[in-house]
């Protein structure tokens, strides 16, 4: 299994001269070799190997024009042909979009391999630079002294800020202790999920918080004259106060995941178009702030290491407009209901709370039925021949949220 350590690097000026410039080296050749296989595909309908763009980056360091490449290490170039070439296969296998063209402005990244750097008791010296490389190490279970990475990766983010990844080749970790506890996750907006426990965890909305300074320092920078030393700063201010709101939202989703993993053998969640939902401009902001589909990255990758069982719901089953009690379906069931009585029984549902219990009953349907740690979902599908119309899932259609 792969692991990675992130920590804060802090490069010398000399340091960082030689990173910058290989920043912008990878970033040419990944944009050159990407307009060259799109030109290629366009026009003779062939696709590139890596061997073709390995030999014509070899090519270009021959140019005078492009001599510089040389100057850097090759290391990282090569890199960025093996990444663009795996892109593209991921792309025509139906796995993810077309690659696009890096730009100067975003986050900045280098990989390095084993040829590429050195690592001895702790201290990490890169290609082209002299001296070692300063960073903090805040792992404090992982003897750093001991630490053997297969890649390193320097990344500058848009805030200025330095990183050093190091990604390590370790043994699984032994399965948690079992909690004979099973667990049904419905998610929103108002709280962001509701446990068929009953509890409740509210939407911490971190964009939402920041979002007046967000605005006022995005003004600022607006009003500055573009390629101006002012502007620098005041983009500066607008990529730190994302910083914020983006490490706040995954420090809170860390958090809640690791609860829960900890806390239950099998997680039953419902499977959301994510993608879908975003369409809507009355809530697109929101739900993008909720970070849903990262909540639900993490937990896989945390049940997967943990040995818990995650049970992913098929999006069209009617979690809300089922009684949890008697099973009764509700033909109809009004967005803005937050409560609802069953004809059947007399029950009475909150909506979350009982979409929460009928995911869990779904989810140990499909559990039983797959070997611990193997089910990852979509084996409760919706009943009946009509299909719906829209890919959106019904309950993101609700009351708009105040700002």
């Amino acid at each position: 299994m792969r692991t990675a350590y992130r920590c804060r690097a802090y490069p010398t000026p000399e340091q960082a001269a030689v990173l910058d410039r290989t920043f912008g080296c990878v970033r040419l050749v990944w944009n050159k070799t990407l307009s060259e296989r799109n030109r290629r595909y366009r026009a003779e309908g062939a696709r590139t190997s890596y061997r073709e763009t390995d030999a014509a980056l070899t090519e270009w360091k021959r140019t005078e024009e492009l001599a510089f490449l040389s100057e850097v290490s090759c290391v990282p170039l090569q890199q960025t042909l093996r990444h663009q070439h795996i892109a593209f296969g991921h792309f025509f296998a139906g796995r993810s979009r077309v690659p696009r063209f890096k730009s100067r402005t975003g986050r900045q990244s280098a990989h390095y391999a084993r040829s590429a750097f050195r690592m001895r008791e702790g201290v990490l010296m890169l290609a082209k630079t002299s001296t070692p490389l300063r960073f903090v190490w805040s792992f404090g279970e992982v003897d750093l002294a001991a630490l053997d990475p297969t890649t390193v990766v320097m990344s500058r983010e848009p805030d200025g800020r330095w990183y050093v990844t190091f990604a390590v080749d370790t043994t699984a970790p032994a399965p948690a202790e079992p909690t004979g506890h099973a667990i049904g996750l419905d998610l929103g907006l108002t709280d962001l999920l509701v446990t068929s426990d009953g509890e409740r965890v509210a939407n911490p909305r971190h964009l939402v918080r920041k979002a007046r300074n967000l605005a006022r320092y995005q003004r600022r920078m607006a009003r500055c004259r573009r390629g101006s030393r002012n502007r620098r700063k005041a983009k500066a201010k607008v990529a730190r106060a994302h910083r914020k709101v983006r490490t706040a939202r995954q420090d809170f989703l860390h958090r809640t995941t690791t609860g829960l993993v900890r806390s239950a053998d099998v997680i039953a969640i419902e499977d959301l178009s994510v993608k879908g939902m975003v369409r809507n401009r009355h809530l697109a902001r929101v739900i993008s702030d909720a970070g849903w589909g990262e909540f639900r990255r993490q937990l896989e990758y945390k049940c997967d290491r943990a040995g818990r069982t995650l049970v992913v719901i098929d999006r069209w089953f009617p979690s809300s407009k089922t009684c949890s009690a008697c099973g009764h379906v509700l033909a109809e069931l009004a967005l803005s209901a937050r409560h609802w009585t069953c004809p059947g029984c007399r029950t009475r549902h909150d909506r979350d709370l009982n979409a929460a219990k009928n995911i869990l009953a779904a989810g140990r349907a499909v559990a039983r039925n797959t070997v611990s740690g193997d089910a990852c979902g979509a084996d409760v599908r919706r009943q009946g021949t009509s299909l719906p119309r829209s890919a959106v899932k019904q309950e993101t259609r609700a009351a708009r949220p105040s700002a």
